[in-house]
């Protein structure tokens, strides 16, 4: 009897554990929780994309810098016999800039003197048979050699403005001696700089997207703050062969006429160039975002009801318009324009009115 009242209980708890998990089947709070777990769609409004034409310029901040600027040094150092210039002096191409000690290059002069008087002799004892040729030859190698030592010293001693400027830096005083080493704040030797300041020029770090667009000859518009009334125009007349890696630009260089002198090098401008009328996407600002901590700009595009995310360049400003590029986008692609601050890549949409 025991063994069978045992048997019996035990059939009646596994009776009544069946009947408890049907019941939390039929439970409907059990129920709601399952579905809960299913995320739900997210309302959104969407608008269709389509390119609209634009007048695209692009807009730059630089510095203006000299057309050109050479440190003016001699070849070797030596003891500087006058300085023929002063800080602020402006020059002609050709003016004399500077005079080294030129006692070595007298007594070349006097070396080859005597050279061309040799010279002549074995050219007339050449003529009538009276030296070889080989001497002849070795006597004019030896006059060609101080001959261009001579011309060399000439150059180099006596320094001339390879072009007009201003002399920017004077870094001696007659008498002192130059011995070759940094007197510049770029860490170069010189004795005097020089900078052209008429034309100047202006550098300009241009985003890769725009390479195609950006040609020699186009104008640029430059404003300087410490001239607010007035606008100058230059003429983009180099543009760099290769992008940047690392930062994705490329370098137009835009030489600048310096109108009545008023540009300094050194001066803040603002460089704008007109790249002309393009199609492009044009979309509200609000739809535009920012992955946080960083400066990657995305939206998102709606797919058979799925969120889509695509990161885009941000190009010009519409007041609350904003010009968007990506290879990733086509006209009627479906963009979120409402919502999408909530949204993840991957979520469902629900499309609303």
């Amino acid at each position: 009897m025991k063994y069978l009242r045992t048997i019996q209980a035990i059939l009646a708890g596994g009776l009544i554990l069946t009947a408890c998990s049907s019941n939390k089947g039929n439970d409907p709070a059990a129920s709601g929780v399952a579905q809960a777990s299913e995320k739900t769609a997210v309302p959104v409004r969407v608008e269709t994309l389509a390119k609209t034409k634009i007048s695209r310029t692009i807009d730059y901040t630089a510095t203006v810098l000299p057309f050109e600027e050479v440190n003016m040094a001699p070849a070797t150092p030596g003891r500087i016999e006058k300085i023929y210039v002063e800080n602020g002096d402006r020059v002609s191409k050709g003016d004399q800039l500077f005079l080294m000690d030129r006692s070595q290059l007298y007594q070349l002069k006097l070396q080859l003197a005597s050279l061309e008087k040799d010279l002549s002799r074995l050219d007339t004892l050449l003529a009538t048979g009276s030296v070889k040729q080989q001497q002849y030859d070795q006597m004019k190698t030896q006059y060609d050699v101080t001959k261009t030592n001579v011309d060399f010293m000439e150059e180099n001693t006596l320094l001339k403005a390879p072009f007009s400027g201003i002399i920017t830096g004077k870094y001696f005083e007659d008498g002192e001696i130059y011995s070759g080493t940094p007197t510049t704040a770029t860490g170069r030797s010189a004795v005097v700089t020089l900078m052209q300041v008429n034309p100047l020029k202006i550098e300009v770090a241009v985003s890769e997207q725009y390479y195609p667009l950006v040609k020699r000859g186009m104008k640029a518009s430059i404003t300087a703050d410490v001239y607010s009334d007035q606008v100058f125009t230059g003429t983009v007349f180099r543009k760099a062969p290769t992008v940047s890696s690392a930062t994705r630009t490329f370098i137009a260089e835009i030489e600048l006429p310096n109108r009545n002198d008023l540009l300094k090098p050194g001066m803040f401008v603002r460089v704008s160039m007109d790249l002309g009328e393009v199609e492009t996407f044009v979309v509200p600002a609000a739809s535009v975002l920012m992955q946080e901590g960083t400066n990657i700009r995305y939206v998102f595009t709606e797919d058979q009801g799925i969120a889509k995310r695509i990161e885009v360049i941000i190009g010009k400003r519409f007041d609350d318009q904003l010009e968007i590029i990506s290879d990733n986008l086509s006209e009627g692609s479906r963009l979120v324009t409402e919502g999408q601050s909530k949204l993840l890549n991957g979520d469902k949409l629900e499309m609303i009115q």
